[in-house]
């Protein structure tokens, strides 16, 4: 019976430093940065072409536009993830937008966690600089305590993402922006 109560005893003190870390800490905050060999224009179109984002962004399997205008401020979009064969469902809302230099989006995932994200880019010297920023909330007392925990989890998982979407842009042979066709009239003159 002595025992028993030592491990409630450790188990209770081990629930209560899991809900306090909550506390202490309610939100994390991560960022990620690469350098990519390409203008931001470029790099920005390969970001944004929705036939690539599963080459990039690890677990995504389907995408669906929900409401207001598709990749414009006020865009809502639902975002299907799956990891060891479990769904997950994301809804992104695009906040602020200033094509190829600034993105800032907020993701909930219902009952989990709610992110603000935001993804700058610059070039310099014909390098484009890209980088992101995210501050993660659990939603409620448990995943505040989970996602408190997780922050090496998340930061890998942003570093591999962003390392994905290097080598897609470096790679691409897509072209976004042909130039204009040209058609040169042809005169025929008739003799007599």
């Amino acid at each position: 019976m002595k025992y028993l109560k030592y491990v409630l005893g450790i188990i209770a003190l081990l629930a209560i430093l899991f809900i306090a870390k909550g506390f202490i800490t309610p939100s994390i905050t991560y960022s990620s940065e690469i350098v990519v060999d390409k203008l931001a224009k470029e790099a920005w179109a390969v970001m944004n072409d929705e036939s690539k984002t599963s080459q990039w962004l690890k677990g995504i399997k389907k995408q669906e536009h929900i409401s207001g205008k598709k990749g414009q401020v006020g865009g809502v979009t639902k975002y299907t993830f799956e990891e060891n064969g479990e769904e997950s469902i994301m809804v992104e809302t695009i906040k602020a937008l200033r094509p190829n230099e600034h993105i800032a989006m907020d993701f909930v995932i219902e009952d989990v966690m709610e992110m603000d994200y935001q993804m700058d880019s610059s070039t310099k010297n014909g390098k484009t600089h890209i980088k992101s920023s995210t501050t993660v909330r659990g939603l409620g007392m448990v995943m505040r305590s989970m996602v408190s925990f997780m922050e090496g989890t998340m930061q890998a998982q942003e570093d591999e993402n962003m390392n994905n979407l290097k080598a897609l842009i470096e790679a691409n042979t897509t072209d976004y922006f042909p130039a204009p066709v040209v058609i040169e009239s042809v005169e025929t003159v008739e003799s007599i």
